[in-house]
C-alpha cells in the first residue's frame, strides 16, 4: 500500500486493518517511490513480512500541482507524473511476478474523476490520472489469465490535506494573462475539496472492491453531481458537456 501516511491512504490502511487485512503501508517518507530501487525495497519488505505472499496492491501515492499549462515548467510537470503515474507503475511491476506465480492477486489503482474529466489549471494532475486510466485498462487484459484483477478507483472531491499541500506553479515575470481565470478556478477547487466526501468513503469502496468475487474495472466515489459528470462526459456531445461543466469547474 503506497501513499499510506496521510489522507485517503491513511484512511485505507485504517479500514483494511480493522477488516482483518495485514497491511504493509509506505509513504514517500519511508521509501523513494519514484525509483525502481525504492519500490523493489517496499515489495521485498512486504514479502518478508507476509511469508512470501502478496494478495493485493493499492497504489495511492500522489500530490497536486496547480497552474496554467503555458506557465508550468516541464520539470514540475515531470515531477507530477513521476509520483502520480510512474510511482504506481513501478510498484505494480515489482508485485506482478509474485502475483503471477501465485496465480492470484488484486491491484487497486487510485485514479480520479479528473482522469475522466480534465480540470483547468490542474492539467498535469489530470494527465497523470488519464494515463492511469489507460494503463489500468490495458493491464487488466494482460493479467486476467493469471487470475489477477485490476480496479481503478475514481474519487471526486475528498476532504484531506491534499488541498493544503497542493503546489502552485511559480509565475515568471510581472505579466500574468491567466491570473484572473486561474485564481477563480483554484478558489473553486479549494471550495469543492473542502466540501468533499470524507476519506473514509473512499476507503470503504476499496474494502468492498478487495472483498468482491468479481471486482469492477472502475468504481467512482464522491457526491452524486460529480459522478453524474462521468456519465455526461461519455454520453453528451463534447460542446454540450463542456458548456454545462464550465461553471462547476470555475471557468
Amino acid at each position: 500500500m503506497t501513499g499510506a501516511a496521510r489522507g485517503i491512504g491513511a484512511a485505507i490502511v485504517e479500514r483494511l486493518t480493522s477488516d482483518g487485512w495485514l497491511v504493509h503501508g509506505v509513504d514517500i517518507d519511508d521509501a523513494d517511490l519514484t525509483t525502481r530501487e525504492g519500490n523493489r525495497t517496499v515489495v521485498a519488505a512486504a514479502l518478508e513480512r507476509f511469508d512470501g505472499r502478496l494478495d493485493a496492491v493499492v497504489a495511492c501515492a500522489g500530490w497536486g500541482l496547480a497552474g496554467a499549462v503555458e506557465q508550468t515548467p516541464i520539470a514540475d510537470a515531470r515531477d507530477q507524473l513521476e509520483t502520480n503515474f510512474w510511482g504506481a507503475v513501478r510498484v505494480v511491476q515489482e508485485a506482478l511476478p509474485v502475483m503471477r506465480r501465485q496465480q492470484s492477486g488484486r491491484i487497486v489503482l487510485i485514479s480520479s474523476i479528473t482522469g475522466i474529466i480534465g480540470i483547468p489549471f490542474q492539467a498535469f494532475y489530470s494527465a497523470s490520472k488519464f494515463a492511469m486510466e489507460g494503463y489500468g485498462e490495458s493491464l487488466a487484459y494482460e493479467v486476467e489469465p493469471f487470475n489477477i484483477q485490476v480496479t481503478l478507483v475514481e474519487p471526486g472531491n475528498v476532504r484531506t490535506d491534499f488541498t493544503s499541500s497542493r503546489r502552485d506553479v511559480i509565475v515568471p515575470g510581472d505579466a500574468d494573462a491567466y491570473e484572473a481565470s486561474r485564481t477563480k478556478a483554484i478558489a473553486k477547487m479549494v471550495e469543492d475539496e473542502r466540501a468533499g466526501v470524507p476519506a473514509d468513503d473512499v476507503a470503504a469502496v476499496i474494502a468492498k472492491v478487495l472483498e468482491a468475487n468479481r471486482p469492477p474495472r472502475g468504481a467512482s466515489v464522491g457526491k452524486m453531481g460529480e459522478r453524474i459528470g462521468i456519465i455526461g462526459k461519455r454520453l453528451l456531445p463534447y460542446r454540450i458537456f463542456e458548456a454545462a461543466a464550465k461553471d462547476s469547474l470555475g471557468v
